[in-house]
């Protein structure tokens, strides 16, 4: 996935808002808050995401995938794709969906009235 993929897939969420940030690195916010990133790790695109606390075990040790740089180290459930062969296009995409999904749930139900957010599913 390049950068310009990364952020026109963001864009489509619904409520999400776009910042250059960190190095310029583009952020996506959904209700002020980060669900997916990419910044540079070597000259190349690296994304970040939060997952739940079961994928973040059992992905944190795939080759080109590590728990993310700052977010990690405190405590934060956060990945990031670094490197190959890590995830394909479409792992990255459902991985971008969750995040998005984990961060909306964290949202009161009236903000995510006010930003027209559906329901969180409630298994994650």
């Amino acid at each position: 996935m390049t950068r310009d993929e990364f952020n026109a897939y963001c864009a489509t969420k619904p409520a999400t808002s776009h910042v250059v940030q960190w190095g310029n690195s583009d952020v996506w916010k959904v209700g002020g808050k980060v669900f997916a990133l990419c910044g540079w790790n070597d000259g190349k695109d690296a994304f970040t995401f939060k997952v739940t606390p079961l994928a973040f075990e059992v992905l944190g040790d795939l080759p080109g995938i590590r728990p993310a740089p700052y977010l990690a180290s405190r405590g934060m459930k956060w990945l990031q794709h670094y490197d190959t062969p890590g995830l394909s296009d479409d792992e990255l995409k459902a991985h971008f969906d969750i995040s998005y999904a984990l961060v909306s749930k964290g949202l009161s139900k009236k903000k995510r009235g006010e930003l027209g957010i559906p329901e969180p599913d409630p298994t994650l």
